[in-house]
């Protein structure tokens, strides 16, 4: 199956190196498709023609213009720095709208943007548009916040177990099929704060702790069992504290380049928001971060 990828960009640093990450990418894939996009705004526009009346048409046509030759301009440079074929589309509207309907019509298998935008005079796109379309789409989406130094070659996996965690390890590997994963598992006793303040004898409260390290560690046998990556580029571990914290601590312990991880969590509640932990990674790791949520 060809794959399809779509990076938005807003002509910014952040989105240029976004842009760099996905021909990266659709070159190490022969065949795949590329495509930049640019959303030029609506709220822009229309203010624009607030102001400017009777010249709005003409500058509507100009900075249109001007966008969709920078836009050429970026795919004529990366299609020759990387040897792959790039298309470009050019829109207008809201860019939240803009970027779903455009991988929609792709059947894009991985949408690329920048994970923080800039704040131009001109209103351009991405800032919070990355998060917005997280919350939107079912889609693996890579928010790429360093400027690429090379193909992705350790990646950090968190797992609790669901398949959403399933998914995120699976496209990391089908983008990556050479990079060695690690699946993290971060656990906690949910009574133990509870047998702390009842003094409950601190050997008692470790053999909790103990339990549920085994019983976690069950779990990941079962987990990987269920994947199709090869073992040797596997390795586990499981260990005790909050997953947050463990997460950002993992990531610079192991020196990994991305982390992978799910949309949703276990919860019913999350099923159409972007989970407290993954927006927590996202705001604050430094590796980029590829969101891979499981398609009902």
């Amino acid at each position: 199956m060809t794959s399809s990828l779509l990076a938005a960009t807003d002509f910014s640093a952040p989105a240029r190196h976004a842009l760099e990450r996905a021909a990266q990418l659709a070159a190490a894939h022969p065949g795949a498709q590329l495509t930049l996009a640019h959303v030029i705004s609506a709220s822009m526009l229309a203010r624009l023609r607030r102001l400017m009346r009777d010249e709005a048409p003409a500058m509507e046509a100009r900075v249109a213009e001007e966008a969709a030759q920078a836009l050429t301009e970026l795919a004529t440079h990366l299609s020759a720095q990387h040897a792959c074929p790039i298309n470009t589309r050019l829109a207008q509207g809201s860019a939240l709208d803009a970027i779903n309907d455009l991988a929609n019509e792709l059947q894009a298998n991985l949408l690329v943007m920048g994970a923080r935008g800039a704040h131009f005079v001109r209103e351009f796109l991405l800032g919070s548009t990355t998060e917005r379309v997280l919350r939107r789409t079912r889609r693996p989406v890579l928010a790429v916040k360093q400027r690429p130094q090379g193909a992705y070659r350790r990646v950090l996996v968190p797992v609790d177990f669901s398949v959403h965690a399933a998914a995120a390890a699976q496209t990391a590997h089908r983008w990556l099929p050479d990079a060695d994963i690690v699946l993290l598992h971060a656990f906690e006793v949910d009574i133990e704060s509870t047998l702390r303040f009842a003094s409950i004898a601190e050997e008692k409260i470790h053999a909790y702790r103990a339990r549920a390290r085994e019983e976690a560690l069950d779990a990941m046998a079962q987990f990987v069992d269920q994947l199709s990556i090869p073992a040797g580029q596997l390795t586990r571990h499981v260990v005790h504290g909050a997953p947050t914290l463990q997460i950002l601590e993992h990531e610079q312990s192991l020196d990994v380049d991305l982390i992978a991880m799910g949309k949703h969590g276990q919860s019913a509640l999350e099923e159409l928001l972007l989970g407290s932990i993954t927006k927590h990674v996202l705001a604050y790791s430094s590796s980029d971060v590829l969101i891979a949520g499981h398609a009902n």
